[in-house]
């Protein structure tokens, strides 16, 4: 039985992992960009390669990756606690939150893509290489990220079901209930996160890789500690 306050520990350090906009700090070291104020406003790869270009999103792409896959790994540390799963899905679910609402950004953030995939990874990496694979690939081909990112996180909670319901063993043994969980109440949540963009699909305006920018957002007043 994981102890509580260790399990809380996890969750907090989680969400503070979570919440480092890397993308809005690469962008201003990189170009003096703030990418709150171009495209989606939003702070995950997509909106920075828009505002600072393919380099400098492929780095926080990874970065992004890199946080859903330590609060995982850190969880399990803090707990000491790796046959118990509940800690880790728990944990990647607290990541996504902070890329999301970020507590150094008063709450504002990216859509957690990167960061649900990542955080799949040191629980069922096979499942985080087919999900990322149609995140990029879907994404590159239709040069609609949005399209991707929905298609390759709802790929990866149903490879992670299939192999949990049918009890297969492909590399790993099939993944645990709890990361099952986690899977499906991702891709829910990036779906719910995607409906604007679901909305602009459907009716033929969604932004495609490579276009320009609309207009700048408002911003937000004294919206980020990192002025």
């Amino acid at each position: 039985m994981t102890n509580p306050g260790l399990f809380a520990a996890a969750i907090v350090l989680a969400y503070l992992i979570g919440s480092i906009p890397f993308g809005l700090l690469l962008a201003r070291m990189t170009t003096k960009t703030d990418i709150r104020l171009t495209g989606s406003g939003k702070t995950g790869a997509t909106n920075v390669l828009r505002a600072a270009g393919k380099k400098v999103a492929a780095v926080s792409l990874l970065l992004d990756v890199g946080k859903g896959a330590a609060a995982v790994v850190f969880a399990t540390w803090i707990t000491g606690d790796a046959t118990h799963f509940i800690p880790q899905a728990a944990a990647a679910g607290a990541a996504i939150i902070g890329h999301t609402w970020s507590v150094f950004l008063r709450f504002r953030g990216g859509r957690g893509v990167a960061t649900f995939i990542g955080a799949i990874m040191p629980m069922y990496w096979p499942a985080a290489i087919l999900g990322g694979g149609v995140v990029i690939g879907l994404g590159i081909q239709s040069r609609y990220m949005s399209l991707g990112s929905i298609t390759g996180t709802v790929t990866a909670f149903i490879y992670m079901m299939l192999m949990n319901v049918l009890h297969v063993t492909v590399i790993l043994p099939p993944p645990p209930i709890a990361y099952v969980v986690y899977a499906m109440a991702g891709a829910i949540f990036i779906y719910v996160m995607h409906r604007d963009n679901i909305s602009r699909l459907v009716n033929g305006t969604e932004r495609k890789i490579g276009e320009k920018p609309p207009p700048a957002v408002k911003p937000m007043p004294n919206s980020s500690t990192f002025k």
